[in-house]
């Protein structure tokens, strides 16, 4: 067993112990998305600690959205519950950058397909694949994207 996926079991016993009902139901469901990674395809396999925290983005992320969601469908209550949820996944996952930090990575990239022939924006793709994996876990897809579309624009 890895040792994060090792950490959310020993977290979900200790949160059961307490009767803290929000914590062991968000470990529950996040240690169910792990298993269901696991048993997805044509053989069983233990995951990664990469991939085991690229599960718990996914499922932060879900609960952000879900979050927005029942704030727009006039539920505040499920709301916080979700967001509730996302901040305790956020716990397990890598501290997040900064905007001046992602820009700073974002302009190196540029420069580099710049170097590499690419201009204007249909450099993007190319930009793309120079940041995602310097930025894997600490930051988000679409801010990713927009940092990216700001700097071929300008």
């Amino acid at each position: 067993m890895t040792t994060l996926k090792s950490k959310l079991h020993d977290d979900l016993n200790v949160a059961i112990r307490e009767r803290d009902e929000l914590s062991s139901s968000t470990l529950r469901l996040t240690l169910t998305a792990i298993t269901k990674e696991e048993v997805a395809g044509t053989e069983k396999r233990e995951l990664s600690d990469d991939e085991v925290l690229k599960v718990i983005t996914r499922e932060a992320k879900k609960r952000r959205e879900a979050a927005d969601a029942f704030a727009q469908g006039g539920r505040p209550e499920q709301a916080a519950r979700e967001k509730a949820e996302g901040e305790f996944l956020a716990r397990y996952l890598p501290q997040q950058l900064s905007d001046d930090e992602l820009n700073a990575i974002v302009a190196q990239a540029v420069e580099e397909a710049k170097a590499a022939g690419a201009e204007g924006p249909r450099a993007m793709g190319a930009v793309m694949k120079i940041v995602n994996p310097k930025v894997a876990g600490q930051a988000e897809g679409g801010r990713v994207a927009a940092a990216v579309k700001k700097l071929l624009a300008g």
